[in-house]
């Protein structure tokens, strides 16, 4: 048998860990499980453990964003997504509630998310990048229920949207799940389901309010070298050869990629690149939710209307170098245009996304990444 390498083993005891890991939090739940306990499971020590993982809670987020990111189970009859706003809006929680408690999931597993909220509301260091996150979604929902029920333009007056639908949504499926999670059986799924069929029909007169200052994107013509990624939206390899946008946004600046998004022309690829100054406990933590939410808007919207932003957690830094960001934190902002293969515009600091957006020329659009 030939020898693994270096990089093999490491991956094969990360793996080990987040099993080990995966069968004590379902066992004891996260507040009782124990790092030795752990260890003891992956038949290592705990430096090993921690060697891999900065502590407890971060190898808790792995587990869950791990399980995020699985592709569903083989079997059983094909999700249907919505062709109206409100099908899709069903779909959506009937997905949502589906991935609570996947079927030949025992409970334990099943509810092995239970003390996610309870984590990041006892700590304010958490929640700054949770809010981003969840605007993120939200964002991609609202995305995705324009491509099903496009807003028509009103002359002289600014782009309509569906953000302030889609968080009334995402608060009425995560009210759902801790109700849920809180009196087990209080909550009728079907009841949710018909809920968010309803919220369809709001109109919150949501309008874009593009930035009112921003520097001009600099010029630059640098080469675009990216390296392999994943997109969270699809749950494949993202695209990053193509002409397009791309946002590097630390997590407390994720709801800037919304300027790129709104500024650059229809079919415009735009990337978000999620960084952080904390990788080992919040990069799980942006893949868990991004994946999370991403898994069930595939099953909920055709393809046609999955928005054109792509996701990607760059947790080791490399792709925001390649964009010519050396050092990152969760502040960070900046953006680049590419085109045929070269960098050829960037900005920095806020705004840094609508400046490089707006210099895109209609002729840069293609066809969305899906």
């Amino acid at each position: 048998m030939a020898r693994l390498t270096r990089a093999e083993t490491q991956e094969r005891t990360r793996a080990n860990v987040l099993a080990a890991a995966r069968g004590e939090f379902a066992a004891n739940g996260f507040r009782a499980a124990r790092i030795d306990a752990i260890a003891e499971r992956a038949e290592l020590t705990r430096g090993a453990v921690y060697s891999n993982f900065p502590g407890k809670r971060a190898l808790y987020f792995a587990v869950l964003a791990d399980l995020a990111e699985r592709p569903p189970a083989p079997g059983g009859p094909a999700p249907q997504p919505g062709r109206t706003a409100a099908e899709a809006l069903g779909s959506l929680a009937r997905a949502w509630a589906t991935r609570l408690a996947p079927e030949g999931q025992d409970i334990a597993t099943a509810r092995l998310g239970v003390d996610l909220i309870p984590e990041i509301v006892a700590d304010e260091r958490l929640r700054p990048p949770f809010l981003q996150l969840q605007k993120l979604n939200a964002l991609l929902v609202a995305l995705a229920l324009e491509g099903v029920r496009p807003y028509e333009a009103v002359p002289g007056a600014p782009p309509r949207r569906a953000v302030r639908l889609a968080e009334t949504v995402l608060t009425t499926l995560h009210g759902a799940s801790r109700m849920a999670a809180a009196a087990p059986g209080f909550i009728e799924p079907f009841d949710v389901v018909s809920a968010c069929e309803q919220l369809a029909g709001l109109d919150l007169s949501d309008w874009w309010a593009p930035p009112t200052t921003a520097l001009p994107a600099r010029l630059v013509d640098e080469p675009w070298a990216p390296p392999g990624a994943r997109d969270l939206v699809r749950g494949g390899p993202a695209l990053l050869t193509g002409d397009g946008v791309v946002a590097v946004l630390g997590l407390h600046r994720l709801s800037a990629v919304e300027e790129a998004v709104r500024a650059t022309p229809p079919g415009t690829p735009v990337t978000a690149v999620l960084v952080t100054g904390e990788p080992g406990e919040l990069a799980p933590l942006a893949r868990l939710i991004v994946a999370e939410l991403s898994a069930c808007l595939r099953e909920a919207f055709p393809r046609s209307s999955w928005p054109r932003l792509q996701v990607v957690c760059d947790a080791s830094g490399a792709l925001a170098a390649a964009a010519g960001v050396s050092a990152v934190d969760d502040t960070t902002e900046s953006a680049v245009l590419i085109d045929a293969g070269r960098v050829r515009s960037r900005a920095e600091g806020p705004a840094a996304c609508h400046a490089v957006s707006v210099s895109v020329s209609a002729s840069v659009a293609q066809p969305t990444a899906g």
